[in-house]
């Protein structure tokens, strides 16, 4: 079962996000995002677990809690999206203006 964590404080590292989740049951990973510019966390991360009832007990348990003053947001992961490509803005550097 994958997890999408929101709101976390940005000092969570991803052995922190592993040990909030691992008195559910088994993680296999836990992984918190990181802005790839600045190498801070975004603030969200993503939890696998191995069995699905231990999943939903750890969603059902922590979604809402107080993780170093903030309260996050714990549910299952949603596929992600193919967005499209992203196109090339026209230069505007030949403009009058």
């Amino acid at each position: 079962m994958n997890i999408y964590v929101s709101n976390l404080p940005f000092a969570v590292v991803d052995e922190d996000l592993r040990s909030y989740f691992a008195e559910y049951g088994e993680v296999i990973s836990a992984k918190v995002i990181m802005d790839k510019y600045t190498n801070r966390s975004k603030g969200f991360g993503f939890v696998e677990m191995s069995d699905d009832a231990a999943g939903q007990k750890a969603i059902s348990e922590l979604d809402g809690a107080t993780v170093e003053g903030r309260s996050i947001k714990v549910n299952i992961a949603k596929p992600r999206e193919e967005r499209p490509a992203r196109t090339q803005k026209p230069s505007y550097s030949n403009s009058r203006w």
